[in-house]
């Protein structure tokens, strides 16, 4: 299933509080390392992937299941590393062999909430997504319970697309998703400083 942990909601300003849409990646890369992560990585993600609080919003996949994404082209697993080494949270990627230059962030987990690792990673994302796989979108969904969630990837310039409604059979229950993407253009935009008008 298709999941954005609730760490997000961790490390982000209060909701209704303006935040400058224009991330410092350098910056927020500075203290870790992405990098691709390999099959010796898989017990690691599994045990994150298993951690109690994030139960609501993330799936869980097999190892034989994290071992046929992870060398597939479609898929890109990112790992990062803290400065001790450790690692310290993991995303995945689908949609890279795709012909539309459309990509899903699918799964983005962290091992301590609250450090700001998510952001960090995300920012990481970011420009492998537009700068060396030259995608023309990068897209997720995230449960619409989970506005905290909302909030940063809005900060870091998404954009609301939609809802999937009640699309998600959870814990006795029906969910949606809130859609939510950035373009290209959008990214470079922000980059430069000067975020594109929100005619969409």
């Amino acid at each position: 299933s298709c999941s954005i942990s609730r760490f997000l909601s961790t490390n982000t300003s209060k909701p209704g509080v303006e935040i400058d849409p224009r991330p410092r990646l350098d910056a927020m890369m500075a203290t870790l390392q992405l990098r691709p992560a390999r099959l010796e990585d898989i017990p690691a993600i599994m045990e994150m992937e298993r951690i109690p609080e994030y139960r609501s919003f993330v799936g869980n996949w097999s190892f034989e299941e994290h071992r046929e994404k992870l060398t597939s082209e479609d898929c890109h697993y990112f790992a990062a590393d803290d400065a001790s080494g450790k690692m310290a949270g993991f995303a995945i990627l689908r949609g890279l062999a795709s012909p539309h230059g459309s990509i899903r962030l699918q799964r983005i987990v962290v091992a301590d909430a609250g450090a700001g690792i998510g952001r960090s990673m995300l920012a990481g994302i970011l420009e492998y997504v537009f700068r060396e796989r030259k995608a023309h979108r990068l897209w997720l969904d995230v449960f619409e319970i989970n506005t905290r969630a909302q909030h940063v990837y809005e900060s870091l310039g998404f954009r609301r697309e939609g809802v999937l409604r009640e699309a998600i059979f959870r814990d006795g229950e029906y969910h949606t998703q809130v859609l939510m993407s950035m373009l290209d253009r959008e990214f470079e935009s922000l980059l430069r400083g000067k975020p594109e008008d929100r005619k969409s």
